[in-house]
């Protein structure tokens, strides 16, 4: 099941700190804003999210429909599909879609073993 590009999300207490750190490690900014506390930072096809006051917990994200290198992909599960698969094996999601769609934009959030946050997060 290709869920398509892969980051991580994470919480951070300092946006300009955190960015200015990742900077040190050779990632540059590729999109996001600064006023509305949230920054996308790439490093080749390496992709780390700094969120300021947006969520708890730091979050896997998958983006189907999207590469690792950002580009469209068409080769994609749709999210809706990952739903219906994780709610057949009795996976409890936190967050779903339940608009009636049957493709486009949405998200699912649920939680591993362990308790790590893993977001489905299809932009079209």
């Amino acid at each position: 099941m290709n869920l398509g590009a892969f980051s991580i999300s994470l919480n951070v207490s300092d946006l300009a700190a955190s960015r200015s750190f990742y900077e040190l490690l050779g990632f540059s900014e590729a999109a996001g804003n600064e006023d509305e506390n949230w920054l996308i930072m790439r490093n080749e096809n390496t992709t780390i999210g700094l969120f300021h006051g947006m969520f708890d917990n730091n979050i896997l994200t998958f983006n189907p429909g999207m590469g690792q290198d950002m580009s469209p992909r068409d080769d994609c599960v749709d999210v809706r599909e990952v739903q219906a698969r994780l709610l057949e094996a009795g996976i409890a999601l936190g967050v779903s879609i339940d608009d009636g769609s049957s493709h486009g934009a949405g998200h699912i959030v649920f939680s591993d073993p362990d308790g790590n946050v893993v977001m489905i997060d299809q932009f079209s």
